[in-house]
């Protein structure tokens, strides 16, 4: 049985730059699969997917909403994940469960910069893919334009599957260059017929290059191809499963998903060409006591039960919710599960299949499902559930670093406790969202991906939790790191009534590049007994999250225990801590750290005349362009890099410099450092904040 349904399993998402219509897509394929009776629209805030109250006032899509439906006797998972940059994580984390991908583009847009974010995304896990051109009934939309920005900037190897009968507002449907059939649209109705004699050339011409395209990746196709033999439709479909499986094409349909025009045939196409968790095979994982060894999980009911934790959802009526993927074996409501990541045994309360806020409570999840758990109390983003006496551990998901600081507080004292609950709460959900609190300054300071990030958090602390908050502007959230090797000896010695403290380590710490806060034990001879080293790491830790130069958390440093002394009688977990705090702050001096600023991506869009303007103010802030090319007749597509702490304001000033013609997209490069000038002003400025 197993052998006939995981097969017809498809876990996909729909991707895409944002307001390329991935919700819009999304809606209509809830339509046409019978799972909804309406199609919800996002600028009407109807959309189904859309259903957090930010989502459906703002038009966007902030959270990845799951639901489950049914296409030609396959059960599709589908996830709609957001396009604004703020949001990556959401993409990021459904990318790493999903096993194929729908990418969405907009037909006159063609590859925006999310656009690319998204797909490099998608590379990373190797996550095949099927694109779709949407808003091909809007002037300026170009099937054509689109695919060869395709291939230019993605290295996509798009290949066209289908053409267009009729552009911009006389769009009517499309030519199915597999089937060599004309498909229109009267309503909600699909029509199929020959193709019309006036475009019977160029689809002809077309259908040949795609075999021709086919045949490197197909010996069957390859023959036929120089043997002038007839090419089947079946042919076709089955050189594609495979070269998409392998990621060598990309195939690329096209319609209007706000007219229902071509989604049908998307379905067809995730059917027909995206992987089913058979396809994508074994999933790879570590023993949990010995990290070296490779442990695997073949996509089987009767393998050994492990899944991944991708999301979580704290509901006012459910509870928490944890989705998860389900890679191998079977997992029963109200059974226990061993979270390898936590090292902790977990019950399973109910089970649910969600349709984006709807829930309908099952008995069990199997191997290649997505569902949701209730009643988890240790689970996080990224960890591994399994069964205990054969455990998994698998990989996390990559987490990006936040930019943007923002200070908060209750507007009275009885908010204070909601607060914090709040907080930890959406910080759970989250991890792309971070909260800290500063002893020195008394205040809690969050932290996210850019300021719609926070914008969204803070709304949601007064709508969803009912807590009154003040808030301070935006800040850049800065880092620090040491620059040069340190070595140094420190001894902590105090002497109080009774017992007094002692601790007395040697250390040294050095520049990390790219490899976050690393702790390495080399103490020999219990000179420090064991069980004091795991204080001396938290002191590590500790410090580096309060900083050196000016209260910034340091990154990319390596701490390593080298020698020192303890004594039998005064020597406690908390003097080696308290020892560590103080030897780092004495030994990092201030001239042997630097502060670190966010760098960002920028691509600007604009109309050849303001391009110069552009440039200039971009430079102003610090920036430059790297490269331009032509984005479209009489446009250009400038990128490059420029600070994070140059950009606020920056969308009022170019639509001043641009009247209004220009748009740009930023996401976060990398942090570094900052000019001595600018870094003594923080430090400064940040001096006077404490006193």
């Amino acid at each position: 049985m197993e052998q006939s349904i995981i097969p017809k399993i498809r876990n996909m998402g729909i991707v895409a730059h944002i307001d390329a219509g991935k919700t819009t897509t999304s809606e209509r394929i809830l339509f046409f699969t019978g799972l909804t009776h309406r199609m919800g629209e996002v600028h009407d805030g109807q959309a189904v997917m859309d259903f957090m109250k930010q989502e459906q006032e703002r038009g966007i899509t902030i959270t990845s909403a799951a639901i489950t439906t049914q296409w030609k006797g396959h059960q599709i998972n589908l996830i709609d994940t957001p396009g604004h940059i703020d949001f990556t994580l959401e993409v990021e984390r459904s990318l790493r469960v999903l096993d194929g991908i729908a990418m969405v583009f907009c037909a006159v847009g063609g590859v925006e910069p999310q656009s690319e974010t998204v797909w490099h995304q998608a590379d990373r896990y190797k996550v095949p893919r099927i694109a779709f051109v949407n808003k091909m009934d809007r002037p300026g939309a170009d099937l054509t334009q689109t695919i060869t920005m395709m291939n230019e900037m993605l290295g996509a190897n798009a290949i066209a599957f289908q053409l267009p009968i009729g552009s911009e507002e006389n769009f009517k449907g499309v030519i199915d260059l597999v089937e060599m059939k004309a498909i229109t649209y009267d309503d909600l109705q699909e029509i199929v017929a020959d193709i019309p004699a006036d475009l019977h050339t160029e689809a002809k011409k077309q259908r040949d290059q795609m075999i021709e395209k086919l045949a490197d990746f197909d010996e069957i196709i390859m023959e036929k191809f120089l043997e002038e033999k007839e090419v089947t439709a079946d042919d076709i479909r089955h050189a594609t499963r495979n070269a998409v499986l392998k990621l060598l094409i990309t195939p690329v349909f096209c319609g209007s998903a706000f007219k229902n025009k071509g989604v049908r045939r998307l379905m067809d196409a995730v059917v027909d060409y995206l992987p089913s968790p058979i396809d994508r095979g074994i999933v790879l994982g570590y023993d949990l006591d010995k990290p070296e060894i490779t442990v695997s999980r073949k996509p089987s009911w009767k393998e050994p039960f492990s899944a991944l934790a991708f999301k979580i959802i704290n509901d006012n009526y459910v509870g928490q919710q944890t989705f998860i993927r389900v890679y191998s074996g079977e997992l029963h409501a109200g059974s226990y599960v061993y979270n390898s990541t936590k090292r902790k045994k977990e019950r399973i309360g109910r089970i649910m299949r969600v349709h984006a806020d709807e829930r309908e409570e099952i008995t069990e999840l199997r191997a290649g499902d997505i569902g949701a758990l209730i009643g988890m109390k240790f689970t996080t983003t990224g960890d591994t559930l399994c069964d205990e006496n054969t455990a998994i551990l698998m990989e996390n998901i990559h987490y990006p670093e936040t930019v943007i600081d923002m200070k908060i507080a209750p507007t009275s004292l009885k908010e204070r406790d909601r607060l914090g609950i709040a907080l930890n709460k959406m910080a759970l959900e989250d991890p792309s969202f971070r909260v800290r609190y500063d002893n020195e300054t008394e205040e809690t300071v969050i932290s996210g991906m850019g300021e719609l990030h926070l914008e969204i958090i803070v709304d949601r602390l007064k709508t969803e939790h009912k807590v009154e908050v003040a808030v301070d502007k935006p800040a850049v959230a800065f880092r620090e790191t040491v620059v040069s090797e340190i070595h140094h000896d420190y001894k902590f010695k105090k002497q109080t009534g009774g017992h007094g403290q002692y601790a007395h380590i040697v250390f040294r710490v050095e520049p990390n590049p790219g490899n976050g806060l690393e702790f390495v034990n080399h103490v020999k001879g219990g000179n420090i007994p064991r069980e004091y080293i795991p204080a001396v790491e938290k002191g590590f830790r500790h410090t580096m999250e309060k900083g050196i130069l000016a209260g910034y958390p340091m990154v990319d440093v390596k701490f390593t225990l080298v020698d020192g002394s303890f004594h039998a009688v005064d020597s406690s977990e908390m003097a080696f801590r308290t020892c560590t705090e103080q030897g780092l702050k004495e030994g990092i001096k201030k001239s042997l750290a630097q502060l670190l600023e966010p760098i960002m991506k920028i691509e600007v869009n604009t109309p050849d005349e303001y391009m110069g303007d552009i440039i200039g103010d971009i430079n102003r802030r610090r920036g430059h362009i790297d490269n331009m090319r032509r984005y479209r007749k009489g446009s250009q597509k400038l990128a490059g890099i420029v600070p994070l702490m140059e950009m606020f304001g920056y969308a009022s000033a170019l639509r001043t410099a641009s009247s209004g013609r220009a748009n740009y997209s930023i996401e976060f490069l990398k942090y570094a450092p900052l000019p001595k000038a600018i870094e003594e002003e923080i430090i400064t400025e940040r001096a006077k904040m404490k006193t």
